[in-house]
């Protein structure tokens, strides 16, 4: 039950945060851009030209929402890694990868809590929480996820964080491939996203494995010398 939770938190979070972002970009006078715009653009208090790391005007009328969507997401990210115990293998390994992927729904709360044209600092800490801890965290979940997660998942999860990873070294860099700033950005923070998503929805809707007839503690019941 609480694993199940768990999914639910991670699922819930991931699609208020996408919903909550098209509602905010779609509230802007000027077109938002995926490419030219930070994620952290729509949660920004004021209106203002902002130069760094690359000119733009932002101006976000709903910021508000976003920032409680950051806030929303950082929970949930948390309290479904927290409840889906019965998804990792056991050991201390395990929980600091848990402990990182944690560290990245906090960076999520920071960013609510601290937009970046009003608290800069603390905005570059969770952000550095998001794409740097829970990347990392990301990464090592590949290797930490229990037996019967199917193989294919977890390399995909490896994956994942191999590509976030890379992208957030290129963001940092100011290397953003054709993609433009926003773009790279995303490809640093999305993959713990989609990640969530993908196997949040897994464990929800998949049936758990029937015990058949004739598996191991019927057959030693069976096998048990009658009569003694």
């Amino acid at each position: 039950m609480k694993a199940r939770i768990g999914y639910s938190a991670w699922v819930a979070g991931v699609v208020q945060f996408f919903a909550v972002h098209w509602f905010v970009e779609s509230a802007w006078a000027r077109p938002y851009s995926w490419a030219r715009n930070n994620i952290s653009d729509l949660g920004n208090a004021h209106c203002a030209l902002q130069s760094d790391p690359e000119p733009r005007y932002v101006c976000s009328p709903e910021h508000a929402a976003m920032n409680a969507s950051f806030i929303t997401l950082g929970t949930l990210l948390v309290v479904g890694t927290a409840l889906t115990g019965a998804l990792w293998r056991r050991g201390s390994t395990s929980a600091v990868t848990r402990c990182l992927l944690a560290g990245a729904g906090v960076g999520f709360v920071l960013a609510g809590l601290a937009p970046a044209d009003v608290h800069e600092n603390q905005h570059v800490l969770g952000a550095l929480l998001i794409m740097g801890t829970g990347n990392i965290g990301l990464f090592l979940t590949g290797t930490r996820l229990a037996e019967d997660v199917p193989v294919p998942l977890r390399r995909l999860t490896t994956l994942l964080g191999i590509t976030a990873l890379t992208a957030f070294g290129l963001f940092l860099s100011g290397h953003y491939l054709g993609l433009g700033m926003g773009g790279m950005e995303r490809v640093a923070a999305f993959p713990l996203l989609a990640w969530a998503l993908v196997v949040g929805g897994r464990g929800l809707f998949r049936r758990k494995t029937r015990r058949t007839p004739g598996t191991a503690p019927e057959m030693r019941s069976a096998r048990a010398p009658q009569g003694q």
